[in-house]
């Protein structure tokens, strides 16, 4: 009990560290997009925090709230440090290519679990495309779980009138109630947060992705391991949320 009171109080500590590193970096404009999303994504949680009380005991509880905590600490980590702002010391045996990911996403299929390990491979320093590499394959990851677990044959059978894209597709707002539903964890301010993050992980693929760090693979190497922990952990998120 005490260790896990202590780790609530670094994980919160850390929050409120990292936003207020965040807050007080002055912007680059190529970065204001992802900085907006991060301090969305505080709010979303604020606002899950104060509606959704569990018991540390009740079974919700890491779900619906030690996780988010992870996810917006993370998030905030990784936007101070493309902002400027020096990362923490990594550990000394900290890898790029070691994982916490183990079977979450084999359950879900086989294919996205190589398809993690061929992006981890490509996360190398010397390699000058590594976070572009990285981005693209992680985000195919997450967009196949939400096609396998929440299909739209699927969604459109459990809520007819959902809302749907240009297409005439589900929103992804559309599948995570989906999933949520699954789960018995209907919650609109849970929905929102699971929404939000999602997006931000995006927006941070999308700075990658165009290129606008220059090149894209020269971040630091601790940089480089926040980049893949907001990834790996945010996943693990989706995955428990996808079971």
């Amino acid at each position: 009990v005490r260790a896990h009171y202590a780790r609530v109080r670094q994980n919160r500590q850390r929050l409120r560290n990292a936003l207020a590193a965040v807050q007080r970096t002055p912007v680059i404009q190529t970065y204001t997009v992802i900085r907006t999303s991060t301090l969305s994504l505080n709010d979303a949680y604020s606002a899950l925090e104060r509606e959704v009380v569990f018991d540390e005991i009740d079974p919700r509880y890491r779900l619906m709230l030690e996780l988010p905590q992870q996810e917006t600490a993370n998030s905030l980590a990784v936007t101070g440090a493309l902002l400027g702002e020096a990362p923490g010391e990594s550990e000394p045996a900290a890898s790029l290519q070691d994982t916490v990911i183990t079977g979450e996403l084999a359950e879900i299929s086989p294919d996205l679990h190589k398809r993690w390990h061929g992006a981890l491979y490509a996360l190398k320093p010397q390699n000058p495309d590594a976070t572009r590499h990285f981005c693209t394959s992680a985000r195919e990851i997450f967009a196949h779980i939400f096609d396998i677990k929440a299909p739209d044959d699927a969604v459109f059978a459990a809520l007819p009138g959902c809302d749907t894209t240009q297409q005439g597709t589900p929103t992804r707002r559309s599948k995570i109630y989906f999933l949520l539903q699954n789960q018995a964890l209907e919650n609109e301010a849970f929905e929102t947060f699971i929404d939000r993050d999602i997006d931000n992980v995006i927006e941070l693929f999308a700075v990658f992705n165009a290129g606008a760090h220059g090149p894209a693979g020269r971040l630091e190497f601790e940089q480089l391991l926040l980049l893949k922990k907001r990834v790996e952990d945010a996943l693990i998120f989706l995955t428990s949320i996808a079971s």
